[in-house]
C-alpha cells in the first residue's frame, strides 16, 4: 500500500468520525435536551425534574437520558472503545480510568444547573482519549447550534470554520472565566480585589467557557478543580486554537490521567505565566 493511500485513508476515517460524532451530538441536543429545557415553565416543574448528587451538583433526567443516548449509540459506531460518563458511578468512571486503552469521555449536559434555572448556557462535552491523551473533542451548544471540534494536530473548528485564540494583549486588559468558588480563600480574595485583569465571568458551563476560549471570546480559564468531563474536549480545543493549557503547578491536565484537576488556560503564553505568577 502506497504512503499516498494510507494517508488518504487515515484522513477519510477521520472525517467519517467527526461527521459521525458531531451528527450525534446535534441529534442529542435537538431531540432529548432543547425539548425537555423549552418545557420548563414553571419552578414546581422544575422542583421536580431535578436531584442533588453527594457532591452537591444537580442532575436531571435530561442529564440520564442524553448520557444514555450517547453511550448506545457509540458503542454501536465503535463497539471497541469504553465508555466513561459523568453519571456513572464513581466506581465504574474509576475501573474506566485504570484499564487503560481508549474511552470516550462524556458529560451528557454540562451546565445543568443552568438548565434547570432555566438559563441557556449549557452544552454536550465528548472526547476520545487514548493512552493518556485527548486525540479527539467535540462541544456542542444547542441552543446556538455551535459545534467546536479538534483533532490532535489538526486545529480547532467552529461548525467546520477554523478558529484561533483571542490575539495577545496586556493581562490588565483581559476578560476571563474564573471559578471563584472552588478557590482557595485567600486565592479568591486576590483575584476578586485586586485589578490584575479588567472583567471576569463565570457562565456555569465549562464545556462553554473552554470553547469561547478557543473561539477568542475571553482570554483565560481560571477554575480550582474541574472533572475530566469538564475539561478533555475542551482542553484539546482551546491547545488546537493556540492555548495555553496547564494546572496550577504549571503541569498539563494530562501528565497522569486522573478524575479532577485544577486549570489554568489562557489565550497567550505571557498572559498564562504572570496568572501562573499571581497563583
Amino acid at each position: 500500500m502506497s504512503l499516498h493511500k494510507t494517508t488518504l485513508d487515515k484522513a477519510t476515517a477521520k472525517n467519517k468520525r467527526l461527521d459521525e460524532i458531531s451528527s450525534l451530538l446535534k441529534k442529542a441536543g435537538e431531540e432529548i435536551i432543547m425539548p425537555a429545557f423549552k418545557k420548563q415553565t414553571s419552578a414546581h416543574q422544575l422542583s421536580k425534574a431535578k436531584n442533588i448528587k453527594d457532591d452537591g451538583s444537580v442532575v436531571t433526567e435530561t442529564d440520564l437520558k442524553c448520557q444514555q443516548f450517547l453511550q448506545h449509540e457509540l458503542s454501536i459506531l465503535y463497539p471497541d472503545v469504553a465508555f466513561l460518563g459523568e453519571e456513572m458511578s464513581h466506581a465504574a468512571q474509576l475501573d474506566c480510568l485504570n484499564s487503560g486503552g481508549r474511552f470516550w469521555c462524556v458529560d451528557p449536559l454540562d451546565g445543568t444547573s443552568n438548565f434547570t434555572i432555566p438559563l441557556p448556557h449549557f452544552a454536550i462535552s465528548l472526547a476520545l482519549i487514548e493512552n493518556g491523551n485527548v486525540i479527539f473533542a467535540c462541544i456542542h451548544d444547542p441552543v446556538l447550534n455551535e459545534t467546536f471540534t479538534a483533532e490532535k494536530g489538526h486545529g480547532a473548528f467552529l461548525n467546520n470554520n477554523l478558529i484561533t485564540a483571542a490575539p495577545a494583549t496586556p493581562l490588565a486588559h483581559t476578560v476571563g472565566f474564573i471559578d471563584f468558588k472552588r478557590l482557595e480563600k485567600d486565592t479568591a480574595a486576590m483575584f476578586a480585589t485586586q485589578q490584575i485583569f479588567r472583567s471576569q465571568r463565570n457562565i456555569g458551563s465549562c464545556a462553554l467557557e473552554w470553547a469561547w476560549l478557543a473561539a477568542g471570546r475571553a482570554h483565560f480559564i481560571i477554575h480550582g478543580g474541574e472533572k475530566i468531563w469538564d475539561y478533555s474536549a475542551g482542553s484539546l480545543i482551546a491547545e488546537e486554537a493556540g492555548c495555553i493549557v496547564t494546572d496550577f503547578e504549571n503541569r498539563h491536565p494530562f501528565h497522569s490521567v486522573q478524575l479532577s484537576s485544577p486549570i489554568l488556560a489562557a489565550n497567550h503564553l505571557d498572559i498564562h505565566q504572570q496568572l501562573l505568577s499571581a497563583l
